[in-house]
């Protein structure tokens, strides 16, 4: 569990707030992390399954399944809802040629 908290920055606080977790057996973290890995690198939820036993985290691949059909469109929306353009729009002129 520990192994999993390191390093994630200020996202997981701020979709905590926003998604209820409500009868969930795993913490947030867990499911979380479980997700936005499944989403981020394409891994099957077999493959998914055993990144989370090394971990120390024995969860099934059909709940792996269960938690990204539930919770990546609410993540997704959150991530959205917070999106803002890197910087603003500028042009070139003909003397940069």
């Amino acid at each position: 569990m520990a192994a999993l908290s390191g390093g994630c920055g200020n996202w997981i606080a701020r979709i905590v707030e926003v998604i209820a977790f409500t009868g969930a057996q795993f913490p947030r973290v867990v499911i979380l992390h479980a997700v936005f890995f499944y989403v981020r690198y394409a891994v099957s939820y077999r493959d998914l399954e055993q990144i989370l036993v090394e971990r120390c985290v024995a969860v099934d691949h059909a709940t792996l399944n269960r938690w990204v059909v539930k919770y990546a469109p609410l993540i997704a929306a959150q991530a959205q809802a917070r999106w803002r353009p890197a910087s603003t729009p500028w042009q070139m002129d003909e003397t940069y040629r």
